[in-house]
């Protein structure tokens, strides 16, 4: 089931046409603070894309996807190409009120690539929230509420980096904690587990991520073993398609499982959920865009799933804005909010998204309330 989040179409006749004149593509690499090891993977550059759409009047929205060929199978190139010769030729000189005509005519002209839908719808909203004066949450059904509060990702190679990490995070404000698991063997995950805990106390949010990087015998090891952390819920334990493993998990875990890498459609939510998922985690970019998004969500809220909104490590405050949109105006946000701007050593916006009192608030302006610094977009842009 498709449905879409807006009834804007419904009433394009009440203003002008809004005809796009352009549609860019542009490569960027976007360096991190630094090096982000994750199961299977280490990140040190951000290799994105930006969609800017243009219209004749001159009003410009953005949006971005990453790159994530162990994700979505989507790698520059073929964002590039999705944009540049399958998806923009379709938009330039059509009328962007008529936005979810024009995402059916996107879906059905290019299969898949979940990534370059996911810009170029995002860059559709933010062009439309412009030329409206309205955020980008009030096209997608409205604000559920104002702030989200933010997790910050350990993964050192210590027990004593990670802490020593936590309480320099703690002080700029953020109070709950994702450990990266999977990279060491299982004891060594355990113990480090157990022993942030012992450290941060009971009262601070913890989860785990293991993309995908466990064996069931030690993705069941660490959820027995690591009761006493009291962890809000572990991610992605096991391969995205072990199904059957999940099932078997799922049955021993104290700890509720959520589902990340295997999520890519509604069905792959029933799937998960049929094998005892306790909630799964909503990426833009694995699901298509912000229309699917928020329908993923809606099923999750009936069908009693926690949720966690995310953005790719690492997404620009463009990518970061558009992931704060989606958790306000979802049903709910039962395990909070990744925003990968912050592991940024430089941003492509004139004032990057902020934490203050320990949450980032939904930005206010038209669209995705971000003012995009097209010097800084030119400075990181891939040749």
């Amino acid at each position: 089931m498709d449905v879409e989040v807006t009834d804007r179409e419904d009433h394009e006749s009440d203003q002008a046409p809004l005809i796009i004149r352009r549609v860019d593509a542009v490569p960027v690499g976007l360096p991190l603070q630094k090096p982000m090891a994750m199961a299977g993977v280490t990140v040190d550059r951000a290799l994105n894309i930006l969609v800017r759409i243009e219209a004749v009047d001159g009003t410009v929205g953005w949006g971005e996807a990453a790159s994530a060929p162990t994700m979505t199978g989507d790698t520059l190139d073929s964002l590039l190409t999705a944009v540049r010769y399958h998806l923009a030729p379709l938009l330039v000189g059509q009328d962007a009120w008529k936005r979810p005509a024009l995402r059916r005519r996107l879906k059905a002209a290019l299969y898949g690539n979940p990534g370059a839908h996911s810009a170029v719808e995002v860059a559709l909203l933010d062009l439309v929230g412009q030329a409206c004066g309205k955020p980008l949450v009030d096209l997608i059904g409205g604000a559920a509420r104002s702030a989200v509060a933010p997790m910050w990702l350990l993964g050192n190679a210590t027990p004593a980096q990670d802490i020593a990490e936590a309480e320099a995070k703690r002080a700029e404000g953020f109070g709950f904690f994702k450990l990266k698991i999977g990279t060491k063997p299982i004891d060594r995950e355990i113990a480090a587990t157990l022993a942030l805990r012992s450290a941060f106390g009971t009262a601070t949010p913890m989860c785990a991520d293991a993309n995908c990087g466990l064996s069931l015998d030690d993705a069941s090891r660490y959820v027995v073993e690591t009761r006493d952390a009291a962890l809000q819920f572990v991610e992605q334990p096991l391969a995205h398609d072990d199904l059957e493993g999940l099932a078997h998990l799922a049955r021993v875990s104290p700890v509720p499982i959520g589902a990340d890498e295997g999520i890519h459609s509604l069905a792959d939510i029933e799937a998960h959920e049929r094998r005892g998922a306790g909630g799964v985690s909503l990426k833009l970019i694995k699901l298509g865009g912000m229309s699917a998004a928020i329908e993923a969500a809606r099923l999750c809220q009936r069908r009693g799933l926690a949720v966690n909104v995310a953005a790719k490590i690492a997404e620009s405050s463009i990518a970061s804005a558009a992931a704060i949109h989606l958790a306000c105006a979802a049903p709910a946000v039962d395990w909070g909010v990744s925003l990968t701007h912050f592991y940024l050593a430089d941003d492509i916006v004139e004032t990057p998204l902020a934490i203050a009192g320990g949450a980032v608030a939904l930005p206010r302006g038209p669209g995705l309330g971000i003012t995009v610094d097209e010097a800084a977009v030119e400075r990181y842009r891939i040749h």
